[in-house]
């Protein structure tokens, strides 16, 4: 492999990081406000949700599969957790509600995908639509707020002078990044999206981790759910209709294959804040709303670009 190669392929594996600097340093330049220590709490606060959906929809992505059900999954575990603690429950159940919710969704997605053999792009995306249907039907589409200032907590109040979403985002990054790594499971997880049927001849019960995959792929969707409505302070039905293409564009522009197999935590977490920052850059550098959306698909375009790129060179 040639010098020049080898550049081309660490500019492939750390677009992200190359990107993300790039960017912070021309909207510092247009704005100062921007590379202020307020400006990038605000930043990780806003990270937070996209970086767990992220976090779901490339779990799926890692064994071969893709999770479109991951925003309904929010919405509705969301709500779970809002009618719980409205209705007078614990806090704590109600903290712990949407993850419960979440990964059983998630396992009713995995069940079908596994062993029912369901198309896992149509099978999600009916998921998603339904359970969108059921918070709609429920909210009679109308916000719900909650009062309880423990439920608000995680996603109002900081530890010092930062902020404690941020804190669950990490903890939860951290976490998947050391089993991923260094995990039996993590292993089977890339063995069973890399190569099914060189899985299956070493022992590895693909089907059994395709199940749990979406499972964890829901409870972090729940996860997401609560924090959401604990920011928030409420549901609404139509939050968070604008993030499923963005948590698609996450993990791949941080590295995770959409042919499954490949990538790292530590890049999808890249991904989700290389988006935030461009959202908020475009915002701090008062470029129109009108552009957001143009700025967006681009960002999409250009992920999936850098797949297809990483496999071709991949297969020379």
């Amino acid at each position: 492999m040639s010098g020049l190669q080898k550049v081309g392929d660490a500019a492939l594996d750390n677009v992200v990081w190359i990107m993300l600097v790039v960017i912070a340093v021309s909207a510092g330049l247009m704005n100062s406000f921007f590379l202020t220590v307020a400006n990038f709490q605000n930043i990780l606060v806003q990270t937070t949700v996209l970086g767990l959906v992220a976090l779901a929809v490339g779990t799926a992505l890692l064994i071969g599969e893709i999770d479109l059900s991951v925003i309904g999954n929010l919405v509705f575990s969301g709500l779970m957790g809002v009618l719980l603690i409205r209705d007078g429950y614990p806090p704590i159940l109600a903290m712990l509600a949407p993850m419960v919710a979440g990964a059983l969704i998630g396992l009713v997605n995995g069940v079908l995908i596994a062993k029912f053999k369901m198309n896992s792009l149509i099978g999600t995306l009916a998921m998603g639509l339904i359970l969108t249907g059921a918070v709609l039907a429920i909210t009679k589409g109308q916000t719900l707020t909650v009062d309880s200032a423990a439920y608000a907590f995680v996603g109002n109040q900081s530890i010092g002078t930062w902020p404690v979403m941020p804190l669950v985002l990490l903890v939860v990054a951290l976490g998947a990044g050391l089993v991923a790594a260094r995990t039996s499971w993590g292993r089977k997880v890339y063995a069973t999206g890399g190569n099914e049927r060189a899985a299956s001849a070493a022992g590895i019960r693909t089907d059994r981790v395709r199940i749990q995959a979406f499972a964890v792929a829901g409870m972090l969707a729940g996860l997401a759910g609560f924090l959401q409505t604990s920011y928030l302070t409420g549901v609404n039905p139509t939050v968070g209709s604008d993030l499923l293409l963005y948590a698609v564009a996450a993990p791949v522009i941080g590295g995770v294959s959409l042919h499954g197999g490949q990538g790292r935590i530590l890049g999808l977490m890249g991904g989700a804040l290389l988006i935030t920052v461009v959202q908020v850059a475009l915002q701090i550098v008062s470029v129109s709303a009108y552009f957001v959306q143009i700025v967006g698909g681009v960002l999409i375009l250009f992920a999936v670009l850098v797949d297809a790129i990483r496999i071709r060179r991949q297969t020379r």
